[in-house]
């Protein structure tokens, strides 16, 4: 099955010859990053329903709307079917058909002429998703540098906790959410952001009799969950952060043994924190001083058994790492670290590495700007196409990721793209960015290819395998045949197995199983781990001072903040509105919009703006509006009003990934609209290089 594809002709005779087969195969998820398990329902050799696998940790049996919508993907009529190479044609450019041999020598003899004429690190990979395993091994064999989404998601909160407990949250994040008796959700919006587990475990906390704090300016699902809804003004969170840790250290409701005995920095942060009173703070986010304290009261009463969530997607403002070391500062406050409902530190199952060779790139290492990046932002990429400084970059391989519609300030994305001397997309769907590509190489959907062993840090350690279930409709191929064809062709002749299937089981064997034991249990498991500290146990952490670092010595020693300080945020220009944006529960960035099955559940996104607001500009429910930026910049497409109480006046707010110009993606053509097209202004992360996406405002006009 690691081979040769079939044509929808030849599926269609398969299906044929299966009339009486039903099976259900286990594989895993990759609608979006969380990666369950789920069993696929095949009849008559075709996926009619994907369910959650009991055996999966990740899933318990139970999926979100877009994982039981996956087989959308693999059925769409507008996916790429076919290797596509750019020509121009009496002037005019356009995608011709291509077969693989034609575009796979294509790309890599430009890869290496580029490499050849322009030093290692002139070719630099974009990869977003677990398919691109293989093509990082190629990659880290080849001198490319791989630049991920790590600036326009979660990496401050990564490199936050690194700082502060020396280690990540990691992904999954390692939260007893379920065991938490007091849970403060600070523009963490469960249940819209549906990662399965953490929203399993969430609504296990409210059913166990949790109390919820939700600070967000809109009134989010999990708001309607919540004692308290504190919609704060947009880009003050690390004012309010502040009081509670002011209130915390002066009225010493913080876990004072726990403090004393595993952290470093108390008077100092004490000292850095005097100005934020319950009055100034209250002033400052439009949150009264009373509800100010009373949330901070409640964190000292449940203390090691409350806890601030970390979020997820926490690149807004600019000041996102120190943000998030006030709430990392707060948890250690609460001595949650290790105890029931709080944070703690999850284990992998083990399964030993391959080892592959690693280019020598001489004095071509990458190092970026900021001080603490611990990946290479997208952003300074982009720079550094578009400027050669320090080295010329000419080459792009773009996988899995649409990144005109995800780093925002376009016209940058787009000026770089065209300093490029070659381009190759690797996708399932044709997308904005594919527009830009030499070559579009087609690949399977997650359905139809094997993907690399998932062993990933879990309470429960365990190892997920993504299978195929059904054989590849058209002209595609796997992650795996593409990253071993370009390696062959770039001389590198033993750098993957010829089968992947082979690849798999020497990796499973050397934890004493098999491809095929997985294969039939979709999963490997080790038990629970024991997370909880022991009352005799000491802790050590990865920082400087083996403690818990309350006041960041690394930062003071860079130049920054020890202790996060409060910058005001950027006022509203007069007529416009804080755009926000974010998830649905039935889709996952663009790449769900379209998907047929999820978009009859949410077929396009509206914009959330305040009745009163509303009523002032004379917008009516329903209606269709543009958007226009604070630079002049307007939405290609417009968007439906939704007017509700459930924002504040100050802000808008619509779902991610919408608003697609693509003309091939028929379901999502025009539907919605892009927030980011109006992303034109982004504050950078002084300390690792975030993308901070949330100082933009829009007004409306009914003009196309």
């Amino acid at each position: 099955m690691a081979g040769g594809s079939l044509s929808f002709n030849q599926h269609k005779s398969l299906k044929a010859a299966q009339t009486s087969e039903e099976k259900v195969v286990p594989t895993l998820c990759e609608l979006c990053f969380w990666r369950c398990g789920v069993n696929a329902h095949v009849r008559d050799g075709k996926v009619y329903k994907i369910t959650g696998q009991e055996q999966h940790p990740l899933s318990n049996g139970r999926l979100c709307p877009r994982g039981t919508g996956g087989h959308g993907l693999l059925y769409d009529p507008n996916r790429l079917k076919h290797p596509l190479i750019r020509e121009k044609v009496n002037g005019k450019e356009m995608f011709r058909k291509a077969d693989w041999e034609e575009a796979i020598t294509l790309v890599a003899d430009n890869f290496m002429r580029i490499r050849e004429e322009y030093g290692h690190g002139s070719v630099v990979t974009f990869t977003h998703g677990f398919g691109a395993s293989f093509l990082k091994i190629l990659c880290a064999s080849c001198g490319m540098i791989s630049a991920p989404s790590y600036a326009q998601c979660r990496g401050p909160r990564e490199d936050a906790f690194k700082l502060t407990f020396g280690h990540s949250v990691g992904s999954p994040e390692a939260l007893d959410i379920k065991n938490s008796q007091y849970l403060v959700l600070i523009g963490t919006h469960l249940g819209e952001n549906m990662h399965n587990t953490a929203v399993q475990d969430f609504a296990d906390a409210i059913g166990n009799g949790c109390r919820i704090v939700v600070v967000d300016p809109r009134f989010s699902t999990a708001a309607g969950k919540a004692e308290r809804w504190l919609p704060i003004r947009p880009g003050t969170d690390m004012a309010l952060l502040r009081a509670w840790i002011r209130i915390l250290i002066e009225e010493e409701l913080y876990d004072r043994p726990f403090v004393e005995e595993n952290t470093v920095g108390l008077e100092e942060v004490r000292e850095g924190v005097q100005d934020a009173t319950p009055e100034n703070t209250a002033a400052l986010t439009g949150i009264a001083a009373e509800d100010i304290i009373a949330v901070a009261r409640d964190l000292g009463r449940y203390k090691n058994h409350a806890l601030i969530h970390p979020g997820r997607r926490v690149t807004w403002y600019g000041d996102d790492t120190q943000r998030e070391r006030a709430i990392a500062i707060l948890n250690a406050l609460l001595g949650n670290y290790r105890r029931p409902g709080g944070l703690f530190k999850q284990n992998k199952y083990g399964v030993p590495k391959p080892k592959f060779p690693i280019a020598i790139v001489g004095e071509r290492k990458f190092v970026s700007r900021y001080p603490f990046a611990s990946s290479v932002p997208a952003s300074e990429i982009l720079q550094q196409t578009i400027t050669s400084d320090p080295w010329p970059v000419k080459g792009w391989m773009v996988y899995g990721t649409n990144m005109i519609h995800s780093l925002g300030n376009q016209a940058q994305t787009i000026e770089a793209l065209n300093q490029l001397e070659f381009m190759v997309a690797i996708d399932v769907l044709p997308m904005e960015i594919t527009s830009y590509a030499d070559v579009i190489l087609p690949e399977h959907t997650y359905l139809e290819r094997y993907d690399d062993l998932d062993d990933r840090s879990f309470r429960v350690p365990y190892v997920g395998l993504r299978q195929p279930v059904v054989p590849p409709l058209y002209d595609t191929k796997s992650g795996y045949e593409i990253a071993k064809m370009l390696s062959e062709k770039m001389g590198k002749f033993d750098l993957f197995p010829d089968d992947v299937e082979t690849y798999l089981d020497g990796r499973l064997r050397e934890v004493n199983s098999s491809l095929a034991e997985i294969k039939e249990k979709g999963v490997l498991k080790k038990p629970e781990m024991d997370f909880y500290r022991k009352p005799w146990e000491s802790l050590k952490f990865r920082t400087p001072s083996g403690k818990i670092e309350l006041a960041s010595s690394k930062l003071k020693a860079s130049g920054f903040d020890a202790v996060p300080r409060y910058t005001p945020p950027q006022e509203n220009p007069p007529g416009y509105f804080r755009l926000l944006f974010g998830r649905a529960p039935m889709h996952t960035f663009g790449r769900t919009a379209n998907n047929r099955f999820l978009g009859e559940l949410m077929p396009e996104n509206e914009l959330w703006v305040n009745e009163i607001t509303g009523k002032d500009m004379k917008l009516k429910p329903g209606e269709y509006v543009y958007l226009i930026n604070q630079d002049g910049v307007k939405s290609k497409t417009p968007i439906k009003i939704r007017l509700t109480q459930r924002i504040r006046p100050d802000s808008v707010y619509m779902v991610h990934g919408f608003g697609h110009t693509h003309p091939e993606l028929e379901q999502a053509f025009g539907r919605g609209a892009s927030d980011a097209d109006l992303i034109t202004h982004l504050d950078i992360d002084p300390i690792m290089g975030a993308t901070g996406m949330q100082n933009n405002f829009v007004t409306f006009t009914r003009k196309a």
